[in-house]
């Protein structure tokens, strides 16, 4: 019988994807958070009359629910307050929502429905065919009613173009004998390597991949089991993979394509069935204090941060940088959330973020392996898989069953309850870390001093005025308003040496732990890093609260999610916190938006944070991973949308 096959369009066929990581864009994360690039451009478009424009055009977003749910209620009566203030009453925020809602809306419209149409835009974007299985993933996705953008699997791409650059016989036989994998042979997901005593991560993991299985190729995915990352090659490495990539992009023809993984059979003959010696390469142990110079090699050469050495003295007090206007944000809040997170273009970082002054452990390599984890710096080379903790039904993470009362029934209040992690603070270093600097900013007692007498606290010191103008900062009230609505404290400082708190007791004590049910009474929820991403924040997405999250780290989820639409970008400078949430508070017009966001947020979350967009995630990462790791590569692909069935002509 003889097969036909339809020609690409010529828009897929002559062209590489958007997301083609040149070595320049090597740590902007090319091509993720599309929508933020749009908003990026809007806001600079948006006068206010155009805001309340992009509100009458917009009236509500197609995809969360019906016209009385609450999203729907909190976006019309948040519109009635833009439709009705004058020129002078609208904040900045009210822009950046704005923007945030288009660049959203435009983005839900680029929504594939079927396989053929998914793969259109798939070789659109990428510059090759999709791979082989791509129709099973297609069709889970449309049986269990999820959002399929192209857009959302860019992280997928970015992660795995370096490992294009490597060869691939070695690669899948790394992969194979790691200390921790999840293994998937003929259809069956197993897990594979000694967890005695450790976190359940390996049984999470192996349980998602499971429910995928059966439509796997032979593959293996080695997962690293440190809360931190583990991978930072140089600039200049990932520059040579990423070039030696690109230059193979290529769209075989449909007829020569190949359909069909090698498989791994030849591996495991070849290893034996009980050889399983990992391939280690040299890992840095020692002097976690000099992480940040490992971090900033990873980093354009002509990047701010390259040529800024590890601080090595913390005896002096953090010095945040007040007079730098960054270009991810504008009028002083973010407008560019994946450009906010970046180390490269941030010096300061290292002085104010406890990842770059200590980290409580470090076994860093600066050669490329294989190696899958839950988040990961913008420089670091992990392949980022949904992290074990949104995995489990431990209330510590999701707060269970219950999410919090409606939002006019919430207390105006805001909560943080956690441990003084982030690194190894002590004597020498404590006043550095972002989590005790997140909490002396929420005291209302400190910050009422600063303002009464000019002086500063040990980790902050008050943004001016002329950065942040609003009647509570102008009459000194900032303290008086955190006493009154601030719940925020340590369960447990974290000393080091053990016990030996002297240091940091004049300045915290802790307070008992709170349940995530018992916080969601609140509405406003701040989310900051620890030993590295906060494992709470799918939680406070799904609850009815406002989640005002600051981090450095990368997770699956980044490019499915909008800032000022799903919730409240911070700065990791945390110099924007007062004044986000006096605009969430001090007015009708605040209320109503931060009413929006959590709203809006959690019904999203519902729709793409699912343990079924987990599976999704993982599975179309697995079917790309094998594709690296197999020797047919370059013509491995699925092609069976471009067949033209005999006698339709």
């Amino acid at each position: 019988m003889m097969i036909f096959f339809r020609k690409p369009s010529s828009a897929s066929a002559g062209r590489r994807a958007p997301e083609s990581f040149s070595a320049i864009a090597r740590f902007a994360f090319v091509a993720g958070f599309v929508s933020l690039i749009v908003t990026g451009f809007l806001f600079s478009q948006y006068s206010p009359d155009q805001v309340r424009r992009v509100a009458a055009k917009i009236p509500h977003l197609d995809l969360i629910s019906n016209p009385d749910s609450e999203a729907q209620q909190a976006a019309s009566e948040y519109e009635r307050f833009v439709f009705n203030v004058s020129d002078s009453e609208l904040h900045p925020i009210d822009r950046l929502i704005a923007s945030s809602r288009k660049a959203h809306n435009d983005l839900v419209a680029k929504r594939s429905f079927d396989v053929a149409t998914a793969a259109a835009k798939y070789r659109d974007r990428r510059g090759r065919h999709p791979p082989p299985g791509f129709e099973k993933w297609m069709e889970y996705a449309i049986g269990h009613d999820a959002i399929v953008l192209e857009d959302f699997f860019d992280r997928i791409y970015h992660d795995l173009n370096p490992f294009w650059g490597l060869e691939p016989n070695q690669l899948a036989d790394r992969a194979r004998t790691w200390h921790h994998v999840v293994r998937v042979r003929d259809g069956k997901a197993t897990p594979v390597g000694d967890v005695a005593g450790r976190v359940p991560w390996l049984k999470l993991w192996t349980d998602l991949v499971s429910e995928a299985a059966e439509y796997l190729p032979d593959v293996d995915m080695p997962i690293n089991y440190m809360d931190e990352s583990r991978l930072l090659v140089n600039w200049e490495d990932i520059t040579a993979l990423v070039a030696k990539a690109e230059a193979a992009r290529a769209m075989s023809p449909p007829e020569k394509t190949v359909r069909k993984y090698r498989g791994l059979a030849y591996i495991d003959t070849a290893r034996g069935a009980n050889e399983t010696k990992a391939y280690d390469p040299a890992w840095i142990t020692t002097n976690s204090p000099q992480y940040w110079d490992l971090s900033r090699a990873a980093c354009a050469p002509d990047s701010p941060s390259r040529q800024v050495a590890a601080l090595k003295d913390f005896s002096k007090s953090p010095s945040l940088p007040f007079g730098w206007r960054p270009a991810y944000s504008s009028e002083g809040y973010v407008k560019n959330y994946t450009g906010s997170a970046d180390p490269c273009s941030q010096p300061h970082l290292r002085s104010i973020h406890g990842t770059f002054i200590e980290p409580l452990s470090i076994s860093t390599s600066t050669e490329l392996i294989p190696l899958f984890g839950g988040c990961k710096l913008p420089t670091n080379n992990e392949i980022l898989i949904p992290g074990a903790m949104y995995l489990t039904d431990d209330p510590f993470y999701s707060g269970g069953d219950g999410h919090g009362p409606q939002w006019t029934e919430k207390k105006t209040g805001i909560i943080w309850r956690g441990v003084a992690s982030g690194g190894r603070n002590k004597k020498e270093n404590w006043s550095h870390f972002h989590r005790h600097r997140l909490l002396e900013m929420l005291n209302g007692t400190t910050v009422t001093a600063l303002e009464k007498d000019g002086a500063r606290a040990m980790t902050f010191d008050m943004a001016p005025l002329q950065a942040y103008d609003y009647e509570r900062r102008r009459n000194g009230s900032v303290g008086e308003f955190l006493s009154q609505v601030a719940d925020a404290g340590f369960t447990d400082l974290l000393c080091f040496p053990g016990g030996q708190c002297d240091y940091v007791t004049p300045h915290f004590h802790t307070l008992p732990s709170k349940p995530m049910a018992e916080q969601y009474v609140n509405k406003f929820i701040p989310d900051a890093d620890g030993n590295s991403f906060s494992a709470r924040f799918r939680g406070l997405l799904l609850s009815t609260s406002l989640p005002l999250k600051a981090t450095i780290y990368a997770e699956w989820h980044d490019d499915r999610l909008a800032p000022w639409l799903h919730f409240a970008p911070l700065d990791n400078t945390f110099q924007d916190l007062h004044a986000v949430l006096d605009y969430f508070t001090s007015s009708a017009k605040g209320d109503a938006a931060a009413r929006l966001l959590a709203s809006t947020g959690k019904r999203w979350g519902e729709q793409v944070l699912r343990r079924d967009d987990m599976l999704l995630y993982v599975w179309r990462l697995l079917l790309e991973f094998a594709r690296v790791c197999d020797e047919n590569r370059l013509k491995l692909g699925y092609v069976d949308d471009l067949i033209i069935p005999v006698g339709s002509h």
